[in-house]
């Protein structure tokens, strides 16, 4: 699926967050194209820096990966 507005994306993951599912943060290096995700659970930020070219972007479109439970159905949005 490709990245949502920021705000929508929120809205997404704040949904499945009601629903028990844990969220990570997702976006695309504006200098790289490396697919980044985030390592801070249920909280979404308007920047991120790149673990491949070490750059920051500014983040207007996003996407997450939920997860519920140990060892149970996964879901990326």
């Amino acid at each position: 699926m490709a990245d949502l507005p920021f705000k929508d994306c929120c809205e997404h993951a704040e949904s499945a967050q009601r629903l028990g599912y844990t969220v990570y943060q997702k976006f695309t290096c504006a200098f790289c194209g490396s697919r980044q995700t985030m390592d801070i659970p249920d909280v979404f930020f308007k920047q991120g820096a790149c673990e491949e070219c070490g750059k920051v972007t500014a983040i207007f479109k996003c996407g997450y990966l939920a997860i519920i439970g140990v060892g149970n159905e996964r879901r990326q949005t």
